[in-house]
């Protein structure tokens, strides 16, 4: 079996950070891996519309700021098919099609379902739209037969949902759709990095992210602004590295070279972190070298966004040659899915002879 991988994120802002380390990172990896066969990377539009219907210029204009981040970031549309996900239609009938066996309580019972609504304030007036996305995103992963599905742990009930989804389909009518499993990143950090005002999540709309296309003097002053231990008033005060973003960060970007580069008082990050909590290092000094880490890495990302901004037409090309190339991919799936579900009625040659011989045979003189 080929093994394929079928991501992506919702148009609905700029990414940031936390977007590169727990799946931007990770998808270049697996890009250059070697070890898959096909890899489709997917800007979610039509899932963005779900609880953006009133506003589908945001939608529309965030296309290409997805788009050149995923490139930025060191995507390669040699290597990977980038599509936009409402040029697809065959994910609209498979989603249909997918309705018939999931029960309204199952998608009640999604726990992601369930925190997305309360996050959106959605509870007493729900969008069907959005109340399917557990279905549509069966029918985006099962339409390229996705083998494996990078996921963060918040979206591992969704995937549950679909692998449901897939087993009902094959045993009610035939071994057509393939099973995927979960990807999680390898940093544990990684999952869920908080904003830099110390929430539980970076979040566009409480302006408390590092964005990839954030200029290197935004990165130091949000860097240097960033919430740490309330308690370390002094240098000389024991810090707490738990719950403490600059650390969590740290977590996610520091490699041992970064402090014989920027912080050579320093073999790893355990000695720092050892420091700081014994007392006697200052936050400055913290984020001073988170900074450094940072815009060592976002440096080149920076570069190549740069490159791809002077050549929008060609980021367009990228996408509609990606999606040409998942329509073709899509619609095989769906020919597959149609047959199995007996709807292929112009296409079963079996059927259009066995009723033309049905009907001959009743309207035979006897």
């Amino acid at each position: 079996m080929s093994k394929i991988i079928l991501t992506g994120d919702r148009p609905t802002g700029r990414l940031h950070v936390g977007h590169y380390v727990g799946s931007l990172k990770e998808r270049v990896a697996l890009q250059n891996s070697g070890k898959f066969d096909q890899i489709n990377i997917m800007i979610a539009d039509a899932q963005a519309l779900t609880d953006n219907a009133d506003n589908p210029e945001k939608v529309r204009q965030n296309i290409i700021e997805v788009a050149l981040d995923y490139l930025s970031a060191g995507l390669d549309p040699t290597k990977c098919n980038i599509l936009i996900q409402s040029q697809i239609p065959q994910l609209t009938e498979l989603t249909f099609y997918y309705m018939n066996l999931v029960t309204v309580a199952r998608v009640q019972r999604n726990p992601t379902v369930k925190s997305e609504i309360q996050m959106r304030n959605f509870e007493a007036d729900i969008p069907v739209g959005f109340f399917c996305y557990p279905i549509s995103q069966a029918a985006d992963i099962t339409a390229f037969k996705a083998t494996t599905v990078p996921v963060g742990e918040d979206q591992l009930p969704m995937l549950e949902q679909t692998r449901e989804i897939v087993r009902k389909f094959n045993s009610t009518y035939a071994e057509v759709l393939v099973e995927p499993q979960a990807l999680l990143p390898d940093n544990k950090a990684c999952l869920r990095l908080p904003g830099i005002d110390g929430k539980a999540k970076m979040s566009k709309s409480l302006g408390n992210c590092i964005y990839l296309s954030d200029t290197e003097k935004d990165v130091q002053q949000k860097v240097m602004s960033m919430f740490t231990d309330p308690n370390h008033l002094k240098v000389s005060d024991p810090g707490k590295v738990e719950g403490n973003p600059v650390f969590t960060y740290l977590d996610a970007f520091v490699r041992d070279e970064h402090f014989a580069e920027f912080c050579p008082e320093y073999q790893n990050l355990d000695e720092m972190k050892e420091h700081y909590k014994r007392g006697g290092l200052g936050d400055v000094k913290v984020k001073r070298f988170l900074n450094s880490v940072l815009q060592a890495e976002l440096a080149p990302i920076r570069a190549r966004r740069h490159q791809w901004e002077q050549d929008i037409p060609s980021v367009y090309e990228v996408l509609k040659k990606g999606s040409e190339t998942a329509y073709e991919i899509a619609q095989k799936t769906l020919d597959e899915v149609k047959a199995a579900m007996k709807i292929n009625y112009f296409d079963d040659l079996d059927l259009i002879r066995s009723q033309s011989e049905k009907f001959k045979e009743m309207t035979k003189p006897q």
